[in-house]
């Protein structure tokens, strides 16, 4: 194992990799064994086989609600979030209650900048009373929404709750809270993004209806949930949750939906204008092209657009729409780029107050004229950097500053947050989230403490191990694997994602030269020489050269296979993870 500036490189243990299909690629079967696949059906299930929605806590009064929604026609209000898992959740909800029936349902985003997170007293305030609706269903948002829920209540509105954010001490006074992660829930899939969890409230009201014989009586024809699994494999890749076995179903079955072109308008104007070519999408693609340009909106402007987007059954306007998405996604890179800069800035004069390589158990940054929509983004680079805790804060229009924080495995932020509130109380103002990610508010003149309180409690309740990096490998690809098929192949075999990593492999290889590209010079390109004498690209982005790297011949790779296609022609690459000295490789194990 090599130890490099607090991180180790491991092996993954492979073992069990020739019982797997001998119709798999020899690497895909090390590569899925050693993350616990020990066979084809472990990777996904049947849709047949999938966990019943009646197992969820909270099912049957939902679906009583919204049958006696479908049967006196009542005006129901999707609630959504602001982020591409809540856009993915409303479209999935308008579009779904409509394919079974109901006629009168629209929704309503929050404003990040104006109302704030989920179902808020502010948020109801822009709801006119003379088109009040009925009920109010929340998508990947609500669990926390205490007096939202209790505003709404006393204006006469039902609430039903969606939601898979890790419930407080307290819930919500609704009529019915679907949310597998609720205390004592046992449903098989608590990973189950926000859209997962909308898509399972309509799974089980189908199931309710249709042991009802509902479908025949009101003449109506039983909707086929399969049509909407494009949306929950977009929401559930761009949420980063934990591609568990449900999860890979869904989203390995939404994926093939996508890759026969079977999807929906504002999808396939998010691909054209991404430069994706839907036959081969995979998570990467969700992931870094489809995800940011819908989450755009809700950083910077407002998520209406993505939702509209994606409620679009017009290709031509949907594309229009989409390069606006696209134009928005623009402001907020450039926007980001001065945010890094600065947070690089406020690390480096950190880093010269401390000795050595000492580093603080966490960081919580701040500056009043830092995007409110893009510190969630920071606070990942900077995590992924640090490999820290980050808490990221900015100014909102209430004199309050809010944060976004991202965790690293074995710290959980929200129960941390949750263990600095219960010591503290009063300092912050509110806060909910999961494990690797949450929100929080809290007055600003209240950081300084909060900083001291965020420290003290990492020092008391975090392992000193948890800091230790380990990155792991699934080992060195001889120069035979190393091929264009293969790099075509992994991508697509399974849905990579959160605690089911995509693969990556190490190898040492020769340098032939490097140099910085990019408009800003900000990514590294190596040509490195193969053991059979073939000479590939590979591309460190974000990275520079490190000063070893202009005496040394040799370099350690931490990388994965991939194919660049400029102007009809495709050659395989490396995309580079980590770069290091070649001699790290005697201490990898």
């Amino acid at each position: 194992m090599a130890i490099i500036s607090g991180q180790q490189i491991a092996i993954r243990d492979s073992e069990g990799w020739q019982q797997l299909p001998a119709d798999w690629s020899d690497c895909l079967r090390r590569v899925l064994a050693a993350r616990g696949i020990r066979s084809a059906s472990d990777l996904r299930w049947s849709l047949h086989d999938l966990p019943r929605p009646d197992q969820l806590s909270g099912m049957a009064t939902a679906v009583a609600l919204l049958e006696q929604a479908l049967d006196e026609q009542w005006h129901v209000m999707v609630v959504a979030d602001f982020d591409s898992d809540g856009a993915t959740s409303c479209a999935l909800a308008v579009r779904g209650l409509r394919a079974f029936g109901l006629k009168q349902i629209d929704y309503i985003v929050p404003n990040r900048f104006k109302h704030g997170y989920g179902l808020t007293p502010a948020l109801l305030e822009d709801i006119d009373a003379q088109h009040q609706p009925d009920c109010l269903l929340t998508v990947d948002n609500g669990i926390a929404s205490l007096s939202g829920v209790a505003a709404a209540k006393a204006r006469g509105m039902k609430v039903l709750i969606t939601d898979h954010h890790l419930p407080g001490e307290t819930l919500p006074e609704a009529d019915a809270i679907i949310n597998p992660n609720q205390q004592g829930e046992h449903f098989p899939g608590q990973s189950l993004a926000g859209v997962g969890v909308c898509f399972y409230l309509l799974l089980g009201l189908r199931q309710h209806l249709r042991q009802k014989k509902w479908f025949e009586k009101n003449a109506i024809a039983e909707p086929n949930m399969a049509e909407f699994l494009d949306l929950v494999a977009v929401g559930t890749v761009a949420d980063l949750v934990p591609m568990d076995t449900l999860n890979r179903t869904l989203v390995s079955s939404g994926l093939d939906r996508l890759r026969q072109g079977r999807t929906i308008a504002g999808i396939r104007a998010l691909m054209t204008v991404a430069g994706r070519d839907h036959r081969v999408l995979n998570t990467a693609d969700i992931g870094f092209a489809i995800a940011p340009r819908l989450n755009a909106a809700g950083r910077m402007e407002d998520m209406r657009i993505g939702i509209e987007l994606l409620l679009n059954d017009d290709m031509d306007s949907a594309l229009q729409q989409a390069r606006l998405l696209d134009e928005i996604n623009q402001e907020r890179k450039q926007v980001e780029q001065i945010m890094q800069a600065d947070a690089l800035d406020m690390l480096m004069q950190m880093q010269q107050s401390l000795e050595d390589d000492e580093q603080p158990p966490g960081y919580c940054l701040y500056d009043p004229a830092w995007h409110q929509g893009v510190i969630g983004l920071l606070a990942s680079r900077v995590k992924e950097l640090k490999h820290r805790p980050v808490i990221v804060f900015a100014d909102d229009d209430s004199g309050e500053i809010k944060g976004s924080a991202r965790s690293i495995p074995g710290i959980h932020i929200r129960d941390l947050l949750a263990h600095i509130d219960a010591r503290n109380p009063g300092l912050i103002a509110r806060f909910g989230g999961h494990a690797m990610a949450a929100g929080l508010s809290l007055p600003r003149e209240n950081l300084p403490v909060f900083t001291e309180q965020m420290y003290l409690s990492l020092q008391q309740l975090a392992d000193a191990a948890v800091y230790q990096q380990t990155l792991l490998s699934d080992g060195e690809l001889p120069a035979t694997e190393m091929d264009l098929q293969l790099a075509r192949q992994l991508p697509v075999a399974a849905p990579w994602g959160q605690a089911f990593q995509a693969p990556q492999f190490h190898g040492v290889f020769e340098i032939i030269s490097f140099n910085h590209v990019g408009q800003d010079q900000s990514h590294l390109k190596l040509l490195i020489a193969l053991e059979d004498g073939r000479q590939i690209t590979a591309m460190a982005f974000r990275q520079t050269a490190p000063d070893w790297l202009q005496d040394e011949r040799r370099v350690l790779l931490v990388y994965r296979l991939d194919v660049n296609t400029f102007r009809q022609q495709s050659q395989l690459q490396l995309l580079v993870d980590h770069l290091l000295p070649a001699q790290e490789a005697a201490a990898i194990r």
